[in-house]
């Protein structure tokens, strides 16, 4: 297990894009027990999130922030990551990301140079950890070997129908955490007749059975999006329901497959 383990559920932020409801859904998701907030320059919400976080009742340093630097957004050359962070923390309205992660190995991404200026912004305080996204194995080997800091986490999506079995495996070999987004597989994960079973079985929600499967794996923890206080409460809740073996492999066995976040270019490998 990592030095610092993230909690098993956190908040996800993608498409809540509306700054009103996105500063109150990361207040209430704060103020309710949530300690791990996940934005991204591409969704337009640090500010909003940043919001959030200065509204609630938590002290900032009980709070692990995480954003993400886009190819297209940010661009990812050395000068780019350092303006890219510095406006990120601008906007968020704080001295330091927790961790920071390369959005998509993709556009102008070349692991020596961007890695090495991430390398950069830990050993300058801007950000504690260094995080990918969206790699495959061969990339995360890679980034490993180019790194001098430790890899923290990879986030990739991960649900029953998408269970990236492999990249589990790497993260446990390797002593990171493996962050999953979209773990309810965007609501069809569900639906699924294994999943409605398990939350049967222990008297809970699809939802928590679901993300209670997504986070079984030692240092796999995930970021639903929510914005509503009940659904905000219902994925929290997942934290505390341990599944029996049973009930893993009852999900393990789900042999649908489907991604729902593509992209053009993507080497997955």
């Amino acid at each position: 297990m990592t030095a610092e383990s993230l909690p098993a559920v956190g908040l996800g932020t993608w498409q809540n894009d509306d700054p009103d409801q996105c500063k109150r859904t990361v207040r209430n998701a704060l103020e309710m027990g949530y300690r791990h907030v996940d934005t991204a320059r591409f969704y337009g919400n640090e500010a909003a999130v940043g919001a959030g976080i200065e509204a609630a009742d938590v002290p900032r340093e009980e709070v692990f922030l995480a954003s993400k630097l886009h190819p297209e957004a940010e661009g990812l050359a050395d000068d780019e990551v350092y303006s890219g962070i510095e406006e990120s923390l601008s906007l968020l309205g704080v001295d330091a990301l927790d961790l920071v992660y390369v959005h998509w190995p993709v556009g102008n991404y070349d692991p020596e140079e961007t890695l090495g200026a991430f390398d950069d912004l830990v050993a300058d305080g801007l950000a504690r950890h260094v995080g990918v996204s969206n790699f495959g194995v061969g990339l995360l080997e890679e980034a490993r070997e180019v790194l001098d800091a430790d890899l923290f986490a990879h986030q990739v999506e991960r649900h029953p129908l998408l269970p990236q079995r492999e990249l589990v495996a790497h993260a446990a070999t390797h002593d990171y955490q493996l962050v999953a987004y979209s773990p309810l597989g965007r609501g069809n994960a569900l639906e699924l007749p294994a999943v409605e079973a398990v939350a049967e079985k222990h008297g809970v929600s699809p939802a928590q059975a679901c993300l209670a499967w997504v986070t079984a794996p030692e240092d796999v923890v995930a970021v639903p999006k929510a914005t509503g206080r009940d659904h905000l409460r219902d994925n929290l809740a997942a934290a505390d329901l341990e599944l029996d073996p049973g009930d893993i492999e009852r999900i393990d066995a789900v042999d649908e497959r489907e991604r729902y976040v593509e992209r053009d270019g993507a080497p997955w490998q």
